[in-house]
């Protein structure tokens, strides 16, 4: 850009922040950041998961691949992951990915031995690594939950049924395989800038406010009962559908009100998995968009970007 440095320096504010869950404001950057954290976020994180499963014995209704299947799909604890190696990077064990560098072993053994079904369930996996097992969903604070809680059912055994495995968990990435997914969900929304025309909208009468309001699918608006003037209830409830712009227009007041989307204000919701915490999910997908741009560094065109990921990282951590 003809030697002139433009930069950019994000803002995040935290809404809500859980073990599964993170809402939070993305401000002063764009589209394409946005999206490219949203993208990373799904498919680019590193987990652990099962991805080698030898069967000893299975006298179970599921055959082999089934339950293969089914032991790849449930979450495992992966906080250690961005420490580990990929297995076909790992010269320890020349690729093999069996060591304790770049996997951890799984054993499963159950046999129902009465009438009555058993239930087999992630937590009968039993781990080489404490730090590396199925993500229990029970809540800590429940007792009674806690121990009902049994786990994701595997496959249900009847009497003399058996089954006796050996897995290996290796770390993946989301763009390989679904199971190494860390997200279940990451959305993020234009923050909408509404203005309502006041003197256009004292033209009409109570019932056509009422009818303009209740246009709305996803109740934007609401009437004061004291004054009787329109008002945003939660702008952000707004979907973008434009029914109450048509609604307008059809009652022949067009401009009633005016919705637009901030081009560099976004509201960003991230649910995990379990595998690993919602904001630590952030925070990795940031580590590794820096790392992706130090790869590709070309220019210092690339350096706005890579500062806005770096602020973008601060801001995170110190919120």
């Amino acid at each position: 850009m003809d030697g002139v440095s433009y930069q950019r320096f994000p803002r995040v504010k935290i809404r809500e922040l859980r073990d599964d869950c993170a809402k939070f404001e993305l401000r002063d950057t764009d589209a394409s950041i946005a999206n490219a954290l949203r993208r990373v976020m799904i498919a680019e994180v590193p987990t652990i998961a099962i991805d080698l499963v030898e069967i000893e014995v299975n006298s179970s209704v599921l055959n082999d691949e089934f339950i293969a299947h089914r032991l790849g799909l449930i979450p495992l604890t992966s906080e250690r992951a961005m420490g580990m190696r990929f297995s076909r990077d790992c010269d320890a064990c020349d690729g093999d990915g069996q060591c304790e560098y770049c996997s951890v072993e799984f054993h499963l053994r159950a046999k129902c031995r009465d009438d009555q079904t058993l239930d087999v369930t992630s937590k009968d996996l039993v781990s080489s690594d404490h730090s590396v097992v199925p993500v229990d969903y029970s809540d800590p604070s429940d007792y009674e939950s806690s121990e009902q809680s049994r786990g994701i059912i595997i496959v249900k055994l009847r009497r003399g049924q058996e089954l006796r495995l050996r897995a290996i968990a290796r770390k993946g990435i989301g763009k390989d395989h679904a199971k190494w997914s860390p997200a279940a969900t990451v959305t993020f929304m234009y923050e909408p800038d509404i203005h309502i025309n006041e003197d256009m909208m004292e033209s009409l009468t109570i019932e056509e406010k009422k009818q303009w309001v209740e246009s709305s699918p996803t109740k934007v608006f609401d009437i004061d009962p004291v004054t009787q003037q329109v008002k945003v209830v939660d702008p952000e409830l707004y979907t973008y559908d434009d029914e109450v712009i048509k609604k307008a227009e059809a009652m022949g007041k067009p401009g009633l009100v005016e919705i637009r989307a901030k081009e560099d204000s976004f509201i960003f919701t991230v649910e995990s998995t379990g595998a690993i915490k919602a904001s630590q999910l952030v925070l990795n997908a940031i580590d590794i968009l820096k790392q992706k741009l130090d790869a590709v560094r070309l220019s210092e065109d690339t350096v706005e970007a890579d500062d806005q990921f770096g602020e973008l990282g601060a801001h995170m951590r110190g919120g």
